[in-house]
């Protein structure tokens, strides 16, 4: 049976190209806003500033036909299987970012720390972190 994901919300930064963007949130990602879709804001309501939450995006930009590169875009490593990196090109690019709630509006926005990934990325899922 073929299901289909389905995007709950946006992600809006100031990162607007792939180039642009840090390797991992902690190598100084700046701040984003997540939009949640209105059919999706009720799933929202237990959420609370501080939270630490794990966002799964949909990096819709990613090359899904590698199968191999070479880690931290790092000329002089080896070849590298792709699901032994954390590269956003892959055959189903998920990508997984953990990060913390700075503020949530009524209109379905959560401002979050630290987010490594562009502009207008797709997101599939929210989680806590427990």
């Amino acid at each position: 049976m073929k299901q289909n994901i389905k995007y709950i919300g946006m992600v809006h930064s100031s990162l607007k190209s792939i180039e642009e963007c840090p390797l991992q949130e902690s190598e100084n990602a700046p701040k984003a806003t997540i939009e949640v879709f209105p059919e999706f804001q009720e799933a929202t309501k237990d959420l609370k500033v501080g939270d630490q939450i794990l966002l799964f995006t949909w990096l819709h930009k990613a090359d899904r036909e590698i199968l191999s590169c070479k880690p931290r875009n790092d000329e002089s490593a080896a070849l590298t299987g792709i699901f032994s990196t954390r590269s956003p090109d892959r055959p189903n690019p998920i990508g997984i970012h953990s990060t913390k709630i700075l503020s949530i509006s009524n209109n379905g926005t959560i401002e979050v720390s630290r987010l490594e990934v562009i502009d207008n990325t797709p997101i599939i899922d929210i989680k806590p972190i427990l």
